[in-house]
C-alpha cells in the first residue's frame, strides 16, 4: 500500500467512524497546508462530519484565526507543544466540532535548528469533555523530504483521531 492509499484508507475509515458516532471534526493545520482537510473532503459524505479546517501557516494567522497568543508564540515558537495545544483548543471552540487536530512542524528543506530539526512535528488532538475539553499532544521527528514529512504527518493525524474515537 502506498502512503497516498494509506491516507485515503485512513480518511475513509475515519469519516465512516465519525458518521457512525455522530461526531464532527475540525482541523488546524500549519505544515500540512490543508492536506488533512483534503484527505477528509476526498471522501463522499464527509460534509456531515467535517465543516471546515483552518490553515494557519503564519504566526499572525495562528493568532487571528485560532486565538494562539503572541506570548506563547514568542516564548515557544510556532513548532511547539504549547502552540499546537492552543491551535487545537482554538479550533475546537471556534468550530463547535467534537474533535480537533492541530499540526505544526518543520517540513524543510530549510528552517531546522539543532533544537528543532527539519522533520520535527508537533500534534495536538482535542475532544469535548466534561467539564473541560480533553487534549493530548505528541512530538515526532519524521524522516524524508518535504513531501514525505508532510504525508507522514497527515497519516499520524488521522490515525490518532481514529484511536480517540475507539
Amino acid at each position: 500500500m502506498t502512503e497516498t492509499e494509506s491516507i485515503a484508507t485512513l480518511a475513509e475509515a475515519l469519516v465512516g467512524e465519525l458518521i457512525q458516532a455522530g461526531l464532527t471534526v475540525v482541523t488546524a493545520e500549519s505544515c500540512t497546508g490543508g492536506w488533512v482537510c483534503k484527505a477528509l473532503t476526498d471522501i463522499a459524505g464527509s460534509s456531515g462530519v467535517f465543516g471546515y479546517g483552518i490553515v494557519s501557516y503564519s504566526n499572525d494567522a495562528k493568532a487571528e484565526l485560532l486565538g494562539v497568543s503572541f506570548e506563547t508564540l514568542a516564548a515557544h515558537g510556532a513548532v511547539s507543544e504549547a502552540v499546537v495545544r492552543e491551535m487545537a483548543m482554538g479550533a475546537l471552540v471556534r468550530s463547535g466540532a467534537d474533535l480537533a487536530v492541530a499540526v505544526s512542524g518543520i517540513a524543510g528543506p530549510d528552517g531546522g535548528t539543532e533544537e528543532k530539526p527539519v522533520g520535527v512535528v508537533w500534534f495536538a488532538w482535542a475532544s469535548r469533555g466534561t467539564p473541560e475539553p480533553e487534549i493530548s499532544t505528541s512530538r515526532f521527528i519524521l524522516k524524508g523530504d518535504r513531501e514525505a514529512i508532510r504525508s507522514q504527518s497527515v497519516v499520524l493525524a488521522l490515525q490518532k483521531l481514529r484511536e480517540i474515537l475507539r
